[in-house]
């Protein structure tokens, strides 16, 4: 077993919120990919600041990774991102490969991010319930830049 970097925290709650934050890591991981589906393959209005803004959200996003999966390494546990582990973890819906519209791609990332938000404040009221504050602290702090990204983007919605 790896190990831990924390104490006052019992075997079992490290078990828990290793495993919670492997499921929002593979959550957030699947994020930055379909944020990255979005910018390589939008077309329409306001093409270029669309296409900068995602490349800005995929980079938030993978910070949110990286803070995760080292708090799950300081935990005691194993960060969990290879892409085997975020297909099986994810729990968002799978990227439309095949749209290239702006408003399109705008209308299936703000779901998804909205989504995500929902799936980080269950990880928060969770680890709170377990007595991780850090590990709930973690997830409100990603969970209002996940909130501000969905609303990034939604607030791009145009008239097809």
């Amino acid at each position: 077993m790896p190990e831990k970097f924390v104490s006052n925290l019992e075997d079992n709650t490290i078990g828990q919120m290793t495993d919670l934050l492997n499921a929002r890591l593979a959550g957030a991981i699947d994020l930055v990919l379909a944020v990255k589906q979005a910018h390589w393959n939008t077309t329409g209005k306001n093409f270029i600041a669309f296409h900068e803004l995602l490349d800005e959200v995929a980079d938030r996003l993978r910070d949110l990774s990286d803070s995760m999966a080292e708090r799950a390494v300081i935990l005691g546990g194993v960060a969990k991102g290879t892409l085997q582990n975020v297909a099986e973890r994810s729990s968002l819906d799978a990227y439309p490969d095949d749209i290239l519209k702006t408003g399109d791609h705008i209308r299936e990332l703000k779901e998804r991010l909205m989504a995500y938000g929902g799936e980080l404040r269950d990880a928060i009221n969770a680890a709170s319930e377990a007595g991780d504050e850090v590990t709930a602290d973690l997830f409100t702090q990603a969970c209002g830049i996940v909130d501000k990204d969905a609303w990034f983007i939604g607030a791009n919605a145009v008239e097809d």
